[in-house]
């Protein structure tokens, strides 16, 4: 008797801490949502403010606080984006920021934003709190390989949600099943219709837009398979599209390559057999162009 209530109670903790850990590693699953896309501009009432965190070294996420208020906690190859009213505003990042918290007590920078400006800052060493400004041009290198993140919520009372002008890019997309068969991703496995789709997008590009800052690809998949294969997949496919689409005239300098992976649906839960669900998701199959052709250079 004494082993079954043991053995029961041996399987209830085990029951018990598997829970506790998948607790625990879902958020991280669920942190980061869709990839970096060119941020539009705001109006002259607020100021934008697009935060990034590299691969630094440090364990644990960097707090951000907006006048001494907790913003987010950035992981490594996160980013976030907010507005504030125009004026004077401090910021810092700090990795291990506890117990102390640092971040509600000093803020190592500060600077009156302009109304209508974007700014880009990365976290600096993480541990002064200071972070780093940077050319639109310069962050946005980087922040292609990245994605937003979103598993916390602001408690900084300046950030506002952002009020965007006039939308300055436009969004194409081209269903990657006209592009390549199911699962490839090469140069030589584009179909004839797919090389004709590109040359056509391309012409349409240059026509619709008399200045191009930058176009982003960005390779979908479906929710066949795993997803660090299909992470990989939808970053082939990207590359091969992008590479082909600086052979029929857009400027290499402008054009970037990146997945979603499997991670914005457009579909969702199908069933059946495998022909059965290739069918059901073949929406999610895609290849998104963003473009934007503003002359702004926040």
């Amino acid at each position: 008797m004494n082993f079954i209530k043991t053995s029961a109670l041996s399987l209830m903790l085990s029951s018990a801490l598997l829970s506790l850990t998948s607790a625990h590693a879902a958020p991280k699953d669920q942190a980061f949502a869709q990839a970096y896309q060119p941020v539009a501009s705001v109006g002259k009432n607020q100021a934008q403010i697009v935060f990034y965190r590299d691969a630094d070294g440090h364990n644990g996420g960097a707090n951000v606080y907006v006048d001494g208020e907790f913003h987010s906690a950035l992981l490594p190859d996160g980013y976030t984006s907010f507005c504030v009213a125009p004026g004077v505003h401090t910021l810092g990042a700090f990795v291990k920021d506890s117990p102390i918290y640092q971040g509600k007590n000093a803020q190592p920078w500060r600077s009156n934003l302009e109304g209508g400006k974007t700014y880009f800052l990365k976290v600096g060493d993480g541990l002064s709190g200071l972070p780093k400004a940077l050319t639109r041009a310069d962050a946005e290198a980087v922040l292609k390989t990245m994605r937003m993140q979103n598993h916390t919520l602001t408690r900084a009372s300046a950030v506002e949600a952002c009020q965007y002008t006039e939308k300055q890019y436009k969004d194409y997309t081209l269903s990657s099943d006209v592009l390549f068969a199911f699962g490839k991703s090469g140069r030589a496995d584009i179909t004839r219709n797919g090389h004709a789709a590109i040359r056509d997008l391309v012409q349409q590009i240059r026509r619709e837009n008399t200045t191009l800052r930058n176009v982003q690809v960005i390779g979908h998949t479906d929710q066949i398979g795993s997803a660090a294969a299909n992470e990989a997949l939808g970053q082939r496919r990207a590359e091969t599209i992008r590479l082909l689409m600086v052979q029929a005239g857009i400027p290499a300098r402008d054009i970037t390559a990146a997945s979603a992976g499997m991670n914005e649906p457009l579909v969702h839960d199908c069933y059946g057999n495998k022909a059965q669900q290739i069918a059901c998701y073949a929406p999610n199959r895609r290849v998104a162009i963003r473009v934007d052709g503003s002359s702004e250079v926040n």
